[in-house]
């Protein structure tokens, strides 16, 4: 669980407050709720003080006392009292504060019962197992030893509250409960770095593990750890047997460097690396270094069968059994590998980083510790105005570059020769304005302490005004996009006149998304430095990202100066240094043939070669077969009789050219041995992410830096991989190297693409009962599948209902919405509107008026998950439905829950006592709330995410406002709408005008941009879904009777299109009558054209008559193809084809039909429909609601003369209630065109 710090005694007494969502923990809400009734009940509830005063006092006493530091009522315990002159003075603890205060006996409140039931905010902790310990000098016999001891010295506790005040996150795991104190692993983050504190504080030699003496046996080395005291035996080695047998492992590992023979130790939070001393040569193609760090995990364990070759190995050196299923970036947490072009000292503490003094204690000031390994890497060549190249797992931390760039620039001495115009000293190019807007909040915090830069963070629409408004005077540091950067270089040609340092942040994603922008800036600036006034003025540029690109090296080449590259992602490296990824797939049953067919080459050099397996069989097994096959070999593994010394010996020998030295190994064995010069490694077993890193890690003397020298073949290559790939390979970790290889641009055979084609396929299948993906609905498409959580495919039951509510309304004419929840800019929440008859507006005023009456304002007592009741909010009553609610939380008083307004659809949470009974009439409504999704339009610049300046326009635009829309596809709950334009009606003048349409407001923006394929790439994901097999998936498509009345309603296949239109308000149509819809629906012939084509499915114009006992329908299509009809009791569900053509009608019935007895014949090509009546007589309707496309057949005449009070010559038609509706309305809409 996530904990926050409230004090700290010493590491076997403190005090944290439990943060998150989990049943057992109470949310701060709640306190704050807490304590506001408890400052309103003992402020002003009683006049008469002596009510609430305790009787007697006493230790151990719960009550409430009121702090003056934190001015409000707090929950206490008495821990003592003191007599003073006139009055008893008590000691108290805040058990929601963990705070001590002193207050007078006669302040002391009686604590309620209603205010003990949430549990105490504060909970006290300590250290699981972990013991204090002192060091004990006998000056006698001159040692010292280390011996357990009965409290923390000063300096134990001092280091404790250090490292907990430094950390950013907090995080805690319940081993024990004693008393009221909590036993728990205590974990912080610290730059990134989660630290174990307990073992922190045993491998600092502050404190002991409990158990540790049962389990030491007899062993020389677990024998209490003394040392001499004399100068000559310093300095100190203290060994700490707890290592072996602690329940999380925490441990030290100091390797032997094999050309030096000197130790290496390094640990962050000493913010101290003790490194070897190897003489450099300058002519060295790459210098690779692995320097070993404290692997900080939560949930590692020692294996026991290691515990032997533990106990012989270095003092300090152990063997960390991690779990397969990490990525690549875990491999960092067990080692800090680094891979440069250049030789770097690193800048390992703040005290002696490359910074100003200034930024130093603003950074001291905010509690940094100091830079971690990549950046102790990167800082120096920074601060030196060098040119530089960083790659590594945190390559997306700006903080990078930013505190040695803000340095450098201190010195202005650097840019006098510059000329003295308007223009930034730095650029930093972001790959989106979300980036962009992080390292500028940055820049503004740490340029506080610095000269004034006067940063600017520039994003530009397409709007040339906007780019030609922007004034740069004064400003020094500019922070922007590649395509906001040209934008503004088309009207400030000067931009890059005294342009110095050139950021490029994530410069992976740069590359991927805004290649041809990045190459014409770095063009412009290539241009730029090279007058004469730049001899002497600095031009550096800086690139940082997490993976390799292939354009990297034409940025090194072209544009860089000898740069400084650093890379600490093993990975990574071997792609730069150049490493022959291979992939061998085989049966697992022929690996051993795959094996001595690799192995079978001739080669001029020394070649060494690593077979990793991941079992001792197999390690014994391929050493046989190799011996048989003459190949010398050598193997190791835990359980073997050879000695890792006598491995090391044998292969560093010096052999003669031509030889190949084979070791077979299993990769436990990788960190005794410390490989670092293979020239080959052979994947016997398949690896995961994390292993394959370390096994790459071998080969990394051999990587080849084709930087350096130009003269080298980019395919020539020192060092090789081969993987091979089985069918027994695991799936979830064969993806994820497949993928590595795919960045890498390896050779991948034609038979794993369907292999991988298959993986996805059923990693999306694991998704498969996850929300469609966001990204999907708005835009069409979803840039990184792979990584989003979320489903890119139909999920029938979720996305296509079974049982669509009607709000959910497909018609070729026009529906009124309201938007009432804005989620960005073409995203929105909102209803359905019936302007006729709209059901929620009756039933919202029914609502309102029924809780106007306080007896009806009934809170609810048991609240249960799912269930629907009321919430007043200011002066209005909704109906929302609880989402979530913790089980633990109902036993309190109060608690929260977290509700969804069902026919808005926003969320929120609340307290439980503001949900009122519902009463079920107001039940029986379906939730109005639909998800709109305004199609054809997506950010500008590759974006994923809208500008928040478009949203916020949009949300101020439209919100709360009817607007008049064309439903053109629906999936579940969401329905996309193209347009949508507000349409001013007046009355006065009978015509309406359409101000603004949505898309056309987004784009005039210029932070939008067309989208054309947004609805073509839906109805492809749809496109498995047979339409003709499942009519009922197909119902979104249908026209809904009841949508906006038959004004609204207008047939697809005569729709106007006026060719003059545009989509701009400023040019607004203005229509007469009472078709409003007309102006909606007329766009221009290029929007019509592409909508029309997009929806294929139309309503059949259908005949109907009717007798006693059966209605007759004649669906007019000629060539009637796959028909298909499905009935209900109250509905009949149509479907055909005809030529290219889809047919859908979905009728919802007047009365009801006997569905077994109702048929749909084909005759001469037309379709028949026969419906039997439930009852028997005449139906005075069809449909519930009128639907243009459906009439009456007057040529069908029959004759009840005694049931028809309407005679008509001598043939009548049955239900003349039916004939003069329908007169009735074709009157109107003759008399409406004429109007017209």
């Amino acid at each position: 669980m996530e904990v926050l710090l409230l004090e700290i005694e010493d590491p076997g007494c403190f005090w944290v407050t439990m943060k998150g969502c989990e049943p057992y923990i109470v949310d701060d809400i709640e306190y704050k709720n807490l304590n506001a009734e408890m400052n309103q009940f003992y402020d002003k509830s009683y006049k008469d003080v002596d009510e609430v005063k305790p009787p007697t006092v006493e230790e151990g006493q719960i009550c409430v006392v009121f702090s003056e530091e934190l001015k409000c009522w707090c929950r206490a315990v008495i821990k003592s009292i003191m007599y003073c002159t006139d009055h008893y003075q008590t000691e108290c603890f805040l058990v929601d504060y963990a705070k001590h205060i002193f207050v007078k006996s006669k302040d002391i409140r009686v604590a309620l019962e209603a205010f003990m039931r949430i549990p105490y905010r504060a909970k006290k902790c300590r250290l699981f197992r972990t013991k204090p310990v002192t060091l004990r000098i006998d000056f006698c016999e001159d040692t010292a030893k280390i011996v357990p001891a009965r409290r923390w010295d000063s300096a134990a506790t001092r280091y404790f509250q250090n490292l907990l005040k430094a950390t950013t996150q907090m995080k805690a795991k319940l081993c024990a409960v004693e008393g009221n104190t909590f036993d728990v692993f205590l974990y912080v983050t610290i730059k990134d770095e989660k630290v174990c504190v307990n073992d922190d504080l045993v491998s600092k030699n502050f404190a002991r593990f409990e158990e540790a003496k049962e389990n030491t046996g007899s062993c020389a080395d677990y024998q209490e750890n003394q040392t001499s005291l004399n100068a000559e035996s310093l300095p100190m080695k203290i060994v700490n047997p707890a290592h072996a047998f602690r329940p999380v492992l925490f441990q030290e590992k100091i390797p032997t460097n094999l050309e030096t023979g000197l130790a290496v130790s390094s640990s962050f939070l000493e913010e101290t690396y003790k490194r070897s001393s190897t003489d450099l040569n300058e002519s060295t193609a790459s210098i690779v270094k692995a320097i070993p760090v404290l692997p900080f995990k939560e949930n590692t364990a020692v294996c026991p069968d290691r515990l032997q070759q533990f106990l012989n190995s270095h003092p300090l050196k152990t063997h960390i059994i991690e779990d397969d299923q990490q990525s690549f970036q875990n491999l960092s947490e067990e080692r800090n590998f680094v891979c440069l072009s250049n030789k770097i000292e690193p800048s390992s503490i703040l005290e002696t980083a490359p910074l100003f003094d200034g930024l130093k204690k603003e950074l001291t000031r905010k509690k940094f510790l100091g830079p971690n390994f990549t950046e102790s890497y990167c800082w120096p060549p920074v601060a030196r105005g060098c040119d530089v190249v960083a790659i590594s797992y945190q390559g997306d931390d700006p903080f990078l570059y930013i505190p040695p760039v803000l340095t450098f620039l201190q010195s202005g001495s650097c840019y006098k020769a510059l000329p003295n115009r308007n223009g930034p000293l730095a650029l930093i190019l972001c790959p989106g304005w979300k980036k962009a807007h992080l390292v500028f909040e940055l820049l503004k915090t740490y340029e506080r302490c610095s000269r004034q830069l006067h940063p600017m963070l520039i994003i530009l629409g397409q709007n040339k005004e906007e780019a030609r408004s922007v004034k740069i005077r004064g400003c020094e540091v500019i922070v922007t996009t590649p395509y906001s950067l040209l934008r503004l270089f088309e009207h400030h040609s000067l931009l890059f006149c005294r342009l110095c340092h050139l950021v490029l942040d994530e410069i992976e994603v740069l590359f991927s998304d805004a290649i041809e922008q990045v190459f014409t800036i770095l063009d412009c600036y290539k241009k730029a430095i090279i007058t004469e006034e730049w001899e002497y003025s600095p031009h550096q540029i800086i690139a940082v990202g997490t993976r390799w690109n292939k354009h990297i090296p034409r940025l090194i080449k072209e544009f860089m100066n000898d740069p400084y590259i650093v890379i600490t992602a093993m990975e990574e490296a071997s792609i730069y240094g150049n490493v022959q990824q291979v992939v061998q797939p085989c049966m697992n049953s022929e690996r051993t043939a795959v094996l001595l067919k690799i192995l079978d080459f001739a080669h001029n050099n020394l070649q060494k070669v690593l077979v990793f397996t991941n079992s001792v069989n197999e390690v014994e097994m391929i050493h046989k077969v190799l011996k048989s096959n003459s190949i010398f070999s050598l193997k190791i593994h835990e359980k073997s009789e050879c000695s890792f010394q006598y491995i090391i010996e044998q292969w560093t020998k010096k052999y003669i050219s031509g030889t190949h030295v084979v070791l077979v190994l299993t990769d436990d064995c990788m960190q005794s041995l410390r490989i670092t010069d293979a020239t080959c490694v052979i994947h016997f077993s398949f690896p995961s992410p994390r292993i394959f890193g370390q096994r790459l890690h071998t080969v990394s003397d051999n990587f080849c830096n084709v930087m350096k020298d130009s003269s080298v073949d980019q395919q020539y290559t020192k060092a090789r991989s081969v993987i091979l790939l089985t069918e027994n390979s695991n799936a979830c970790h064969a993806l994820g190297i497949l993928h590595y290889l795919q960045h890498a641009e390896a050779e991948i055979p034609p038979e794993l693409h369907d292999f991988m084609a298959k993986m996805l396929e059923a990693e999306e299948d694991k998704k498969f009962s996850r929300p469609l993906c966001a990204y999907l609905k708005t835009f069409g498409t979803c840039k990184s599948r792979t990584a989003c959580p979320d489903r890119h495919q139909i999920n029938l039951q979720i996305d296509v209902c079974q049982n669509i509510p009607d709000k959910i309304i497909q018609t070729p004419g026009c529906v009124t919405i309201l938007p009432l929840h804005i989620v960005n800019a073409t995203n929105y929440f909102g209803r359905i509107v019936d302007k006729q008859k709209d059901q929620y507006t009756i039933l919202a005023e029914e609502i309102n008026e029924y809780f106007k009456k306080p007896s009806n304002k009934t809170t609810v007592k048991n609240v249960e998950k799912l269930a629907f009741y009321g919430l007043c909010e200011k002066t209005l009553f909704h109906r929302v439905q609880v989402l979530e609610i913790s089980p633990k939380e109902e036993e309190n008083l109060f608690f929260n829950v977290k509700i969804k307004y069902i026919d808005e659809g926003r969320t929120s949470q609340v307290q439980s006592y503001q949900l009122l009974h519902l009463p079920a009439k107001f039940q029986c409504l379906p939730p109005q709330a639909v998800e709109f999704v305004v199609c054809r339009v997506k950010p500008i610049d590759n974006e994923i995410e809208w500008n928040p300046k478009v949203t916020h326009y949009i949300h101020h635009k439209i919100k709360g406002k009817l607007h008049e829309a064309k439903i053109v596809h629906t999936l579940g709950n969401t329905a996309w709408v193209d347009p949508m334009v507000r349409v001013t009606r007046l009355s006065d003048l009978k015509m309406s005008v359409n101000e603004y349409n949505v898309r056309s407001e987004i784009l005039s923006t210029g932070l939008g941009t067309d989208n054309p394929e947004h609805i073509t790439q839906l109805q492809k994901l749809c496109g498995h879904i047979k339409a003709l097999d499942d009519v009922k998936n197909l119902e979104p498509l249908s026209v809904k009777e009841d949508t906006a009345g038959p004004k609204n309603v207008s047939n697809p296949q005569s729709m106007s299109i006026q060719e003059n239109s545009t989509e701009n308000c400023n040019s607004s149509r203005i229509t007469f009558g009472d078709h409003q819809c007309d102006g909606v629906v007329a766009q221009t012939k290029e929007t019509e054209d592409s909508t029309l084509h997009q929806h294929k499915c139309f309503y059949p114009e259908i005949k109907w008559f009717q007798n006693e006992e059966t209605v007759t329908m004649k669906v007019k299509i000629a060539s009637v193809a796959d028909c298909k009809c499905e009935f209900s009791k109250e509905k009949v569900v149509f479907s055909a084809c005809s030529g290219d053509k889809l047919y859908l009608a979905d009728m919802e019935l007047h009365q009801y039909i006997l569905a077994e007895k109702s048929t749909c014949v084909i005759k001469d090509k037309e379709a028949i429909i026969v419906l039997v009546k439930e009852k028997k007589g005449a139906w005075c309707k069809l449909l519930k609601n009128k639907n243009p496309h459906v009439s009456l057949d007057f040529e069908h005449w029959e004759d009840f003369e005694d049931k028809n009070p309407f005679p008509v010559g001598t043939k009548k038609l049955y239900c003349p209630a039916a004939v003069t509706e329908e007169l009735v309305e074709s009157s109107e809409d003759s008399e409406t065109e004429s109007d017209e």
